[in-house]
């Protein structure tokens, strides 16, 4: 097709086989969108198109991506914001009708018993190596072979420093599980290829980075969490990620520091009354 639709935050070019998001540079664009730049999205990773009304007079046009054919997607597993998602373009509701054109244009170019398959590979092209990022524990750094972390002496637990700074060979990983920093105790975490037995807490594991507030921010751990993604299931390596097994009881020192902290950020206001009784008593039945 080759015809460009403008909305909030990006464009989308329409082509033959593929659609081209370029995201806009701003201050009102979120940060995700501009750290991934531009996507190329091609026919065969789409599952269906939808058109919806937004809100303040506006409507949403948003491609499905298929399960297994973005990185980005199956990194974030469900926990990104609406107004976070790279396949909504919002436009003004004056442009409902072309909208309403290139959705149906789409959806002639679909290919239908496919589209409604998983991917059995990736069809989205992951964020490029080198990607790094600031922890509240750690640097983590990626080079496209390996996965490095590198521990803060101001943040990383006793068993972190212990073990020592770590590095992770693409090949010795079977996927990557990344908890959002926009709730509490977020982390990215390594999963060996053979995982067996319980996963430490992800503070104690050195196969994890920990999130904080101001650390680990959604637009960069998510698309290193992405890339390593993609790294391992290039390399073969990548098998259905493990499910994470309950971990181990921690040690009551180490309860009594998470509930200081979470008191401090109750202090500041960043966490409700409720969510902090609710969070307490969890680390209480830890016990």
């Amino acid at each position: 097709m080759g015809d460009v639709l403008a909305g909030f935050h990006a464009a989308w070019e329409f082509e033959s086989d593929s659609v081209l998001i370029r995201y806009e540079r701003g201050i009102r664009t979120p940060k995700l969108f501009q750290a991934l730049g531009e996507r190329r999205v091609p026919l065969e990773a789409i599952a269906g198109v939808t058109l919806t009304p937004g809100r303040r007079g506006s409507v949403v046009l948003r491609v499905e991506p298929r399960e297994g054919a973005d990185p980005l997607i199956e990194a974030a597993a469900g926990q990104l914001k609406e107004s976070g998602d790279p396949y909504r373009l919002v436009l003004p509701a004056e442009r409902e009708t072309l909208a309403e054109y290139y959705a149906d244009e789409l959806r002639g170019l679909l290919n239908g018993s496919e589209a409604s398959e998983p991917a059995d590979r990736y069809l989205v092209a992951p964020p490029d190596a080198p990607l790094n990022f600031k922890a509240y524990d750690g640097k983590a750094s990626f080079d496209g072979k390996a996965v490095s972390f590198r521990w803060s002496w101001t943040g990383a637990s006793s068993a972190k420093w212990k073990a020592g700074d770590q590095s992770f060979p693409v090949a010795d990983l079977g996927g990557v599980e990344w908890r959002s920093p926009e709730v509490f105790e977020g982390y990215l975490r390594l999963l060996p290829r053979d995982a067996a037995g319980a996963a430490p807490q992800a503070d104690q594991d050195p196969a994890s980075v920990v999130f904080g507030l101001g650390y680990g921010p959604v637009h960069e751990s998510l698309p290193f969490a992405a890339a390593v993604l993609a790294a391992v299931r290039e390399r073969g390596a990548g098998a259905p990620v493990p499910v994470p097994v309950p971990a181990p009881r921690r040690d009551p020192a180490d309860i009594a520091e998470r509930i200081r902290h979470l008191g401090e950020l109750h202090q500041q206001g960043l966490v409700t009354d409720e969510e902090f009784s609710s969070k307490k008593a969890e680390l209480l039945a830890e016990l």
